[in-house]
């Protein structure tokens, strides 16, 4: 029995309907994403913002994706930024995630949480694990950017075992979550 045919009906630009966002954000609550942090300083001093949307792309090359909403305070430096470090989060670095997250603040007032790698990105210290990157390319997407970036160095703190529950920091429906072994659903 085949699956029964879907007519998909296109979305804008030059398609006649869309989700409305409402029903995107509600969309993607249920889909958790992995925490991170990513920084950088175009010139004009650094900013970081959270993100839940990097991913892997490819392991050879080393790249990598995120996006940025042209919303965030920091959408111009990263369009700027020639490199980036994502900060790969768990949850004992819940307060950087919040820190990340948070609107009219300034990320890097407390220096003792960070500091610059001597190629001059700002990175957060003692993080699970971070990675600096070089932006290979940028591409507009609706009301953000996704930008693709190439892994140069990275350091990981933290690591669980291959199999291990670990302590991984996932945000769904709107809160912080830990995973670990009481998470694990199958062996």
């Amino acid at each position: 029995m085949s699956a029964p045919r879907v007519d998909l009906e296109p979305s804008a630009p030059g398609f006649s309907s869309s989700l409305s966002p409402d029903d995107f954000k509600a969309l993607f609550r249920g889909h958790p994403g992995g925490v991170a942090v990513v920084t950088a300083d175009a010139g004009d001093g650094p900013v970081a913002l959270t993100a839940t949307s990097v991913a892997s792309v490819s392991a050879e090359p080393p790249l990598l994706v995120f996006s940025v909403s042209a919303l965030s305070s920091t959408s111009e430096a990263f369009s700027r930024a020639d490199t980036v470090v994502v900060h790969l989060l768990d949850a004992h670095d819940l307060e950087v995630a919040k820190l990340g997250a948070t609107r009219g603040v300034d990320r890097f007032a407390e220096t003792h949480r960070w500091s610059r790698l001597v190629t001059g990105e700002p990175v957060f210290r003692d993080v699970r694990a971070w990675v600096r990157c070089a932006v290979v390319n940028r591409m507009d997407a609706g009301t953000a950017s996704v930008i693709a970036a190439h892994a140069l160095q990275s350091h990981i703190a933290r690591d669980a075992e291959p199999g291990a529950g670990g302590d991984g920091l996932v945000y769904h429906n709107r809160a912080w979550h830990r995973l670990g072994d009481h998470s694990r659903v199958e062996g």
